[in-house]
């Protein structure tokens, strides 16, 4: 078992899907037996970009679907393309593991808006002011019984205003592992390796008192990031009736390149 992956392939199985072994990197801050999002979010992301891949387009909108808790064990994720198209074709890829029954259930859906490229230099326009540049960061104690472990120990942390703030919440971070064993990390993939700790950085309860599970994660990338760190700024609002929305912007060190929105479910402990 690797200690600077998150997962280590195991083949490709007779019905074509890829199986991988979940090391304990992945592990969620809400249950030592079960994946953070991140996690299976990106190795999803790769599915979509192997999946027919195509010289001429890019993945532009992602959603993933948590259908259920991902377990840190065997899974297997199996891509295929929904909806073909030359300027525009949905992609869509499920991660498969072995439910308390034993039986192979699907845990998490991402399906990918993928967009033929072509050149539009002249128009560039960014609408989000950039982040504070890296530098301006510093690291806090991530310890304890919520942060001391598993996936968010796994990342570098670099914050510009911390959780619970006034006002969204804002960090630079990157993943020290790669997805998976042997290989190097895409540009995409590298976002979804961290983006998903967005929930976690808007938060404006504490976990001690609460927990804010995200079902989901949408993501909208105009550009493709570039760099190792990827910055984000963003806040949690709460309605009154046990459901959250999370939401912010993605960045590089160049500017911002998305935003992403997630919806958080709110329990009392």
């Amino acid at each position: 078992m690797s200690d600077l992956a998150y997962y280590v392939p195991l083949g490709v199985g007779a019905d074509g899907a890829e199986r991988f072994s979940s090391t304990p990197l992945t592990a969620s801050t809400w249950a030592d037996t079960m994946q953070h999002g991140a996690p299976p979010s990106a190795l999803l992301v790769r599915a979509l970009e192997h999946c027919e891949p195509r010289p001429d387009a890019r993945l532009t909108r992602v959603v993933i679907e948590i259908l259920g808790p991902v377990p840190i064990s065997d899974i297997e994720v199996r891509s295929w393309v929904e909806r073909p198209g030359k300027r525009v074709e949905l992609v869509v890829a499920e991660l498969w593991a072995a439910g308390p029954d034993g039986a192979a259930r699907a845990v998490a859906r991402g399906t990918g808006w993928r967009m033929q490229t072509v050149d539009t230099t002249p128009v560039v326009h960014t609408a989000d002011a950039p982040l504070r540049p890296v530098s301006a960061g510093h690291e806090i104690e991530m310890s304890g019984p919520f942060w001391g472990s598993g996936f968010v120990t796994s990342l570098d942390w670099r914050w510009l205003a911390e959780i619970s703030c006034e006002g969204p919440g804002q960090v630079w971070v990157r993943p020290n592992p790669v997805l998976v064993e042997g290989e190097s990390l895409s540009p995409i993939q590298r976002l979804f390796s961290v983006v998903d700790v967005s929930n976690g950085v808007g938060a404006k309860i504490h976990p001690s008192e609460w927990t804010f599970l995200n079902t989901d994660l949408t993501v909208h990338l105009f550009r493709v990031p570039d760099g190792e760190w990827i910055g984000l700024s963003s806040e949690t609002s709460y309605g009154p009736d046990g459901v959250g929305m999370c939401a912010g912007v993605v960045y590089d060190e160049a500017g911002a390149v998305g935003r992403i929105n997630q919806t958080v479910q709110v329990r009392a402990r």
